[in-house]
């Protein structure tokens, strides 16, 4: 019997989260850390999915028949669901797929804790892309839907600028190396954001959209030219006030942090997964400190 494997990078955003939606030029960072994807055929006339956390543990189960995809058993209905979309978006784009299989077991594997938020569900529909052969940025749109962003980020190896024009999809590779970088740290929050809820509620926000994309698209551009930490630090609370302003929220640091002397920023969906802090050797043990234990150097985070 045949087995395939599939890998995809996590994600992060650095400049242009949820006006990347409406069109905004944003700078987005893979990560060291991704999903595999497993697929083996058997005869069984069933689809087994085992889907494993980072530390091993076995985290989803479930079973489907093939090839109708009429679900059998799951450990969780909820996730089950979730993938059953993502099955039926799959084959609503190409109807051969699954048609004409004997049996299949899947086995995913993410090098992240799965709650560190940096896209199961992103790596996940790459991964199924890559195996079905589909287009990943039609497979996103047909099930979970959002800007596409962390799909660019799946197939690429380094900092890249993404775009929506006209609704496509435009990366392009770009050369984000700050010279700083010792002194960039990522923290978890230890709590994952829902970015589906997220994107939700800035969708139904009002107020000059062209104006925020045109501001937040200047940012981004200025992220890859600047050469000083102190540059970085002013364009970090730049960025931080702009979308403050806009989705009537305390920026992260003047609600968790407001004594930390060095810049921080939110990533993706505010108020959950990771944020950036620059500071020095230090830094860790501010945050340990409060209780945040999950802290990553740059380079241990960022392809």
């Amino acid at each position: 019997m045949t087995k395939s494997v599939y890998y995809s990078n996590g994600k992060l955003l650095l400049s242009g989260e949820y006006a990347v939606l409406d069109g905004a030029l944003a700078l987005a960072l893979p990560t060291k850390f991704g999903q595999h994807l497993e697929v083996e055929e058997n005869a069984t006339g069933i689809l087994h999915w085992n889907s494993f956390d980072a530390d091993g543990s076995s985290w989803f189960r479930a079973t489907f028949t093939l090839p109708d995809l009429t679900l059998v058993s799951s450990s969780d209905l909820e996730t089950a669901a979730r993938l059953l979309q993502i099955l039926n978006a799959t084959q609503h784009i190409d109807s051969t797929f699954l048609k004409h299989s004997p049996g299949i077991s899947v086995k995913t594997q993410l090098t992240f804790p799965r709650n560190w938020g940096l896209g199961s569900s992103s790596t996940l529909i790459n991964n199924m892309a890559q195996w079905s052969g589909v287009n990943p940025y039609m497979l996103l749109k047909a099930s979970f839907g959002g800007s596409g962003y962390d799909i660019a980020c799946a197939s690429h190896n380094s900092p890249l600028f993404y775009q929506l024009k006209s609704g496509k999809p435009v990366v392009e590779a770009t050369n984000f190396a700050p010279s700083f970088k010792e002194q960039l740290y990522f923290v978890f929050l230890n709590e994952k954001q829902n970015s589906r809820t997220a994107i939700q509620e800035y969708k139904n926000l009002r107020f000059d959209k062209n104006k925020l994309v045109a501001e937040i698209s200047e940012m981004t551009r200025d992220f890859v030219l600047i050469s000083s930490l102190q540059e970085f630090h002013a364009l970090i609370e730049r960025h931080e006030q702009l979308l403050a302003s806009v989705l009537g929220l305390q920026p992260v640091k003047q609600r968790l942090f407001p004594d930390y002397s060095g810049a921080i920023k939110s990533l993706g969906a505010w108020g959950g997964d990771f944020i950036l802090a620059t500071g020095d050797s230090k830094t860790p043990d501010y945050f340990i400190a409060r209780g945040f234990s999950t802290i990553v150097p740059y380079d241990k985070m960022i392809l």
